[in-house]
């Protein structure tokens, strides 16, 4: 991929979640819905996602600063009709004690001197509450997102949107022109103008959704690289819409184990794969439902380009409600800069695979290995090649 090179660094933090070792903090969101609302096909066994929502503030070595998405509003009740309604009408049970502007400055961050927000798209769980910043905070927002999402509710009484998050507020609304550089696949825009942080076009799931690629090591040697981390909203919603892959296959032993308490140590990948719709160890356990895409080709095609940073080792993709994040990496007030250099990476890549711990009961390591996928179990002797790989 190429990327381009810079002098510059910043300081990247997460601020929605959990501190590292710790369960989900009193300060984050917990999400909770059906498995099927948002991944295609189902798998017996994993009938819910319970998930956070992240937000990233984005500190550059200038003093300028950003916040990419808000996450849920802790008065989540306050949403327009259009949102309760959807919410009262699929049964999501959602959590939320702070609002990202409160975490922030409880951390010491001025909300005074962040000079925007960007939102991956407009959906409720990621727009947070924009009145709590100030009016000199712009919001920016992706291509087209005036054109299908402006106005707002109660001018348009049903849109998911409040017009009070840009009420007063300069909206900027990136574009992707002809000329635009590529990240990867990516249309990219150059946020600072030095290469170190770019809003990605990732269409697809919403019109004008967008993600972001930060800088936050710099190589000081030819034999090193720079590192980054893609800030993916909802290209998709679960690590396992675009993992495995044929770049990272889904390995003979999965290390750190998953399944810890049945593999202390290592859990052999075939059990996964038995529960594989396919049985493949290189494409994704999931899709992108139609349902949740205004493009749902589209959306595949960024989970695709997604996939290609997901096989770099010098990036770390998060996604907005990876749950399988939580208790690996660093959080805010900390840098989640040192992820590559604190082994975070590797260490979280097959932690998904825990979703699937429902079905462990019936799953034993000996001489032979028993796979069990939808009641019914398949053995393969411990002794001979499975052909599984």
């Amino acid at each position: 991929m190429p990327w381009t090179p810079i002098l510059l660094n910043r300081n990247l933090r997460r601020t929605w979640g959990s501190r590292r070792g710790q369960p989900q903090s009193a300060s984050g969101t917990r999400m909770t819905a059906k498995a099927e609302d948002l991944l295609t096909p189902q798998i017996d066994g994993h009938t819910k996602l319970s998930v956070p929502s992240f937000s990233f503030l984005v500190e550059h070595p200038s003093g300028r600063t950003v916040v990419f998405d808000l996450g849920l509003r802790k008065d989540f009740d306050s949403l327009p009709p259009a949102v309760q309604a959807f919410l009262k009408d699929c049964g999501w049970k959602l959590e939320v004690t702070k609002n990202v502007s409160d975490i922030l400055e409880d951390g010491g961050i001025p909300l005074s001197g962040i000079e925007a927000v960007i939102w991956s798209h407009h959906h409720f769980d990621h727009v947070g509450d924009m009145t709590a910043f100030p009016r000199t905070a712009d919001l920016v927002v992706g291509p087209s997102f005036k054109e299908h999402y402006m106005p707002a509710w109660p001018t348009d009484p049903g849109s998911t949107l409040d017009e009070s998050a840009w009420d007063g507020r300069n909206v900027r609304e990136i574009s992707f022109d002809e000329d635009c550089p590529k990240i990867g696949s990516f249309d990219a825009f150059d946020y600072f103008g030095d290469g170190s942080y770019y809003i990605l076009h990732c269409p697809g799931h919403t019109f004008g959704h967008i993600a972001a690629l930060a800088r936050v090591t710099v190589s000081s040697s030819d034999s090193a690289e720079d590192t980054f981390v893609l800030m993916g909203g909802d290209t998709c919603h679960f690590a396992g819409q675009f993992r495995p892959t044929r770049y990272k296959p889904l390995p003979r032993e999965v290390e750190p184990s998953p399944l810890q308490r049945v593999y202390p140590d290592a859990c052999p990948g075939a059990l996964f794969r038995a529960m594989h719709p396919t049985r493949s160890a290189s494409t994704p356990f999931y899709e992108m439902p139609r349902s949740c895409a205004v493009d749902v080709e589209a959306a595949h095609q960024s989970i695709r380009y997604l996939q290609q940073f997901d096989a770099a080792v010098n990036v770390l993709v998060v996604i907005a409600h990876d749950e399988s994040l939580l208790g690996e990496i660093d959080f805010f007030p900390d840098s989640i800069n040192q992820w590559k250099a604190n082994g975070c990476g590797e260490k979280a890549r097959w932690q998904f695979l825990r979703c699937f711990r429902t079905n462990s009961s019936a799953l034993h390591l000996k001489k032979s290995y028993s796979f069990h996928f939808k009641g019914k179990a398949e053995f393969y002797s411990g002794d001979k090649d499975t052909g599984l790989y």
